[in-house]
C-alpha cells in the first residue's frame, strides 16, 4: 500500500510538471480563411485600403482570378502577420507568372510589394522564359525568388493543373512546400539571409527583407493565375 502510495504521487507530481510545461508552450493559433470563396473581402490594392479592386480581379467557381493585362495592381491582405502558416492552392495559365509574397510593407516610400517582401514563385516552368533565367532553377516554381531554387523540380504541377502550396514562417526560418513535398528552406534573417541578399537582384533595394511582419501579396505579373482555399494560421 506504501508503495502504490509513493507510485501515485509520483505520477501526480509528473502529471502536473507537464501540464505546467504544455500551457508554457506557445500555442498555435485558430486556422482564419483568408478567402470566402464568394468575394474579395479581407483584400485590397496595394497601397489603396478602401479603394475598389479593378475587375481584372475576379472571384470564379470559388477562386480568386486575375483575368490577366497589366494594370490591376497587386492584391494584399488587409491584416499583416509575422510569423504564421499559410496553406494555398495555385493554377497558372500557359506561359504564366505570379507570385505569393509575404511580408509587405505599405510604406508609400516602397513602389512594389516585391521591394519589401520575399517571393515564393508561381510559374509555367515549362513554357515561362523566366523559368530559364536566374541561376540553378532559383526563378522556377516554388523557389524563393531569385534567391533558391526548389530541391526538387518535379514538385510543380503544369499550367492549368492546382498546385497546394504552403508557407511557413517561424522564428526566423522559412519553409516552402509543393504538392506535400518541402522544396526550399531558409532563415529570413541573419548572416545567412545577408549573403542570400548580396547575390541576388535585390542587393541594393533598401526595404527588401527588412520587415518581421507584414502583409500577404498575391501579384499581377500580366498572365492569368488563380488561387483558391487560401486560410491562415498565425504562430
Amino acid at each position: 500500500m506504501k508503495y502504490l502510495k509513493h507510485t501515485t504521487l509520483a505520477l501526480a507530481a509528473f502529471a502536473m510538471l507537464f501540464t505546467a510545461d504544455a500551457d508554457a508552450r506557445p500555442k498555435k493559433g485558430k486556422w482564419e480563411k483568408l478567402f470566402d470563396g464568394k468575394s474579395l473581402a479581407g483584400w485590397h490594392t496595394y497601397k489603396k485600403a478602401g479603394q475598389p479592386v479593378s475587375d481584372k480581379w475576379t472571384v470564379e467557381d470559388g477562386a480568386i482570378h486575375f483575368t490577366g493585362g497589366r494594370g490591376a495592381g497587386d492584391l494584399v491582405t488587409d491584416k499583416e502577420y509575422g510569423d504564421f502558416e499559410l496553406e494555398i492552392e495555385w493554377k497558372i495559365s500557359e506561359k504564366g507568372n505570379s507570385g505569393i509574397i509575404y511580408h509587405v510593407s505599405e510604406d508609400p516610400k516602397y513602389g512594389a510589394t516585391y521591394s519589401t517582401g520575399p517571393e515564393m514563385q508561381v510559374l509555367d516552368d515549362a513554357k515561362h522564359p523566366d523559368s530559364f533565367a536566374g541561376s540553378a532553377g532559383n526563378h522556377k516554381a516554388g523557389s524563393l525568388y531569385d534567391m533558391l531554387p526548389p530541391n526538387d523540380l518535379t514538385a510543380v504541377k503544369p499550367a492549368g493543373e492546382w498546385n497546394k502550396a504552403k508557407l511557413v514562417i517561424k522564428n526566423g526560418r522559412a519553409e516552402h512546400y509543393l504538392n506535400g513535398k518541402k522544396i526550399v528552406e531558409y532563415a529570413t534573417n541573419g548572416p545567412e539571409w545577408d549573403k542570400m541578399v548580396a547575390n541576388s537582384k535585390f542587393k541594393s533595394w533598401e526595404g527588401f527583407g527588412k520587415f518581421a511582419k507584414g502583409h500577404l501579396a498575391l501579384q499581377d505579373h500580366g498572365d492569368k493565375v488563380w488561387y483558391r482555399n487560401i486560410r491562415i494560421r498565425e504562430l
